[in-house]
């Protein structure tokens, strides 16, 4: 995958949910482990973040979340193994979990208190004065052979300046899942932010463009999300953050290129299972046939 031109140097992962949709699979395992086809969610997202120029990996992790640690570090053992079975293939797999050049940094949540909570507990380790980004493994976009969604958000966040949002289009019937934003259309896939609604019915939704995970923020979102208040569950909402810092500030929410899937639902899971297993290289024609055959004789 080729790096981006515009780097966004830092990105946050927040890997502290419990994944209680997934139960009983994550009660000893981080749903950020589930596997698509043959890697884990987090993988995806790894790679997704060194292909738009990362150089520091931040884990916001928790207390069921070794397993995530565990994948990105060195295993000796195993790839001691493989090289003595000439495994080579593999072993260059197993040796750029994490790609060279990247550092891991993890910081223990102590209670998932919410999405702007966990981006909150990263503040010491992003650090620098410039753009950060943040992804949510949930949510798996393939961008085939176009550059990846952070990739592409770097570029406008480069081009424009201040903080960019990744959203999608989605039915008016189903803006109450999303965070929903409104604002001015200023440049294909570019609208300039001046407003946020969490959740809103259809009939009072702004806008059908909902917030799906990927942002780059300004750094000042700390300063924004230490005032922050709870809201009624006790969580700190990273989208009333961004509500407050557009009024100080300019965001835009950028219409990437790509298929999602909602790796947080059970259906989306599945979904993206089928799309990944039929473009695998080694044997994705098989599976093609296997699915064929299936609904052939179920019908």
């Amino acid at each position: 995958m080729a790096e981006s031109r515009a780097r966004v140097r830092t990105v946050v992962f927040p890997v502290g949910g419990l994944g209680t949709r997934f139960l009983p699979a994550t009660k000893a395992s981080p749903k950020e482990m589930l596997p698509i086809v043959d890697r884990p969610l987090i993988q995806y997202a790894v790679d997704e973040a060194a292909a738009a120029g990362a150089e520091y990996l931040v884990f916001v992790t928790g207390r069921t979340k070794r397993a995530i640690g565990d994948h990105f570090d060195t295993a000796h053992e195993l790839e001691y193994e493989l090289e003595q079975k000439g495994k080579y293939d593999l072993l260059e797999v197993v040796q750029n979990t994490v790609p060279r050049g990247l550092s891991c940094i993890y910081i223990r949540q102590g209670k998932a208190l919410g999405l702007g909570h966990a981006v909150a507990s990263a503040r010491a380790a992003v650090g620098r004065r410039e753009p950060f980004g943040v992804i949510l493994a949930d949510d798996l976009i393939d961008t085939g052979e176009r550059p990846t969604v952070l990739a592409q958000m770097a570029e406008v966040a480069a081009a424009r300046g201040g903080s960019v949002l990744g959203v999608e289009r989605v039915p008016q019937e189903e803006t109450h899942k999303y965070g929903i934003v409104e604002g001015e259309y200023v440049a294909p896939g570019v609208t300039a932010v001046s407003g946020m609604v969490e959740k809103p019915a259809p009939e009072h939704a702004p806008s059908n463009l909902a917030v799906v995970g990927r942002y780059i923020l300004s750094r000042n979102i700390f300063d924004y999300l230490a005032e922050t208040p709870p809201d009624h569950r006790g969580e700190i909402q990273l989208t009333d953050a961004i509500a407050a810092m557009l009024r100080d500030e300019p965001v835009y929410a950028y219409e990437y290129s790509g298929q999602r899937y909602d790796c947080g639902d059970k259906l989306g899971y599945l979904k993206a299972g089928v799309a990944y297993g039929l473009k695998h290289p080694e044997f994705g024609p098989a599976f093609a046939d296997y699915l064929r055959h299936t609904m052939n004789t179920s019908g």
